[in-house]
């Protein structure tokens, strides 16, 4: 489409560099109109969900089996006035939603949904996912500065915290993926993991990364502020945090980058971890098993596998946020610091030891069970001895402790 644009715009006598422009522009138009539909989707999905989780119907009054409630707070929320109170730095209390939404819906255009639907294919995709998360928190901090009030500021401060935490170890879980994939090109990762006779055995999430991809997934979470990590908001605590000022399209920005931000980490953990647009087979089924050479219909097998597997862990992360309580702050810096960020290290040395040992063009082989090559089985132990300890460690966060008599103190009588 883009070099279609290009031979447009040329055609006409201007110069080639305009049609990059229109071409960012339609693409991020393109890419915030599906993303605004997925976050639709994904909000009515969610009060499903947890209304089931608690036994209850959920959105059952706006539309067929309340499929348009979502809608309808929408509409709700465009008509409301945005308020900007006395003392809030109106210039910077408007761009914190502004630098916080942006971002969240840029990153659907580096998510590769096909071989050839994807919005901006580069040699160093990751990197680039990467940067662009991490300015939303830039967002989160300025509106919990601007907003000239204490709970607000408390939730930035928060929210950078976590975030400096989680960054950490979701950078180095995925550093393990580079390295086995021998690129930082998204589509080239998806590739690697399309090498064994059965493909869910050759995706790294089993294959030779399970650590990487529970430590990921538990980092992703917290990157995105979801329960059990929702410290910068924490109703219970600081009212809403750093949005608690917030009225009109500028709550409603906030809402939809945090529902765009959790779609974006799902999407990452399915191209990193889950073979990104292969079936669980290995290639696709139509091409497999009933011959389709079409490039269409092949290209919507694979958009279909993608979402699916990332409407998986959305559905995953809404499962989480109906069953665990809040963490604590002290619990919440431990854990990553304490805990994954030295896991994380390890795990990136062993990954990288298993490369050395046992690599083919720049890519470690991921045959999984069906190798018998010593180097790998030993590999392979560590790494489950790892992600059992990392999943102990998560379960400990939650365990429950027997609180002391009345009248005894927890140390005895």
């Amino acid at each position: 489409m883009q070099e279609l644009l290009t031979q447009l715009i040329t055609g006409f006598g201007l110069p080639a560099w305009l049609s990059f422009f229109l071409w960012a522009v339609v693409l991020y138009g393109m890419v915030a109109v599906v993303g605004q539909v997925a976050v639709v989707f994904m909000v009515l999905m969610e009060r499903k969900v947890l209304a089931w989780l608690t036994q209850r119907k959920g959105p059952n009054r706006v539309g067929p089996w309340g499929t348009l409630q979502t809608v309808a707070d929408g509409v709700k929320l465009l008509f409301k006035e945005s308020i900007v109170g006395p003392g809030q730095d109106w210039f910077l209390f408007t761009m914190g939603p502004v630098i916080f939404f942006a971002p969240s819906f840029v990153l659907y255009a580096l998510i590769p949904f096909t071989d050839r639907l994807v919005g901006i294919t580069m040699p160093l995709g990751l990197l680039f996912v990467f940067a662009l998360s991490s300015l939303s928190v830039v967002g989160i901090v300025l509106s919990g500065w601007a907003s000239n009030n204490k709970y607000s500021l408390l939730g930035g401060m928060r929210s950078a915290s976590q975030a400096i935490s989680y960054e950490i170890p979701l950078v180095l879980s995925a550093l393990g993926v580079a390295v086995a994939a021998g690129s930082l090109d998204l589509k080239t990762i998806v590739e690697a993991q399309n090498q064994g006779p059965f493909g869910l055995f050759s995706w790294y999430w089993l294959s030779i990364l399970p650590v990487s991809f529970v430590i990921f997934h538990i980092a992703s979470i917290a990157e995105v502020n979801r329960i059990p990590f929702d410290l910068p908001e924490a109703e219970s605590e600081l009212v809403s945090g750093y949005n608690t000022e917030y009225s009109g399209m500028k709550f409603a920005m906030f809402f939809l980058a945090e529902y765009a931000s959790l779609f974006a980490m799902s999407a990452l953990v399915v191209v990193l971890f889950f073979g990104g647009y292969y079936s669980p087979v290995g290639g696709l089924m139509l091409e497999r098993f009933a011959g389709v050479h079409d490039n269409t219909l092949l290209g919507l097998e694979m958009v279909t596998w993608t979402v699916l597997k990332t409407y998986f862990f959305i559905f995953f992360a809404m499962i989480i946020r109906g069953t665990l309580p809040r963490l604590k702050p002290d619990q919440l810096m431990a854990f990553s610091w304490k805990f994954l960020i030295p896991l994380s290290l390890l795990n990136v040395f062993l990954v990288a030891a298993l490369k050395m040992a046992w690599m083919t063009d720049g890519m470690l082989l991921t045959a999984g069970p069906f190798t018998f090559n010593l180097t790998y089985w030993i590999t392979y132990g560590l790494t489950g001895l790892m992600t059992f300890i990392v999943l102990v460690g998560f379960g400990q966060l939650f365990g429950h402790k027997q609180p002391p008599l009345p009248g005894l103190s927890a140390a005895g009588p």
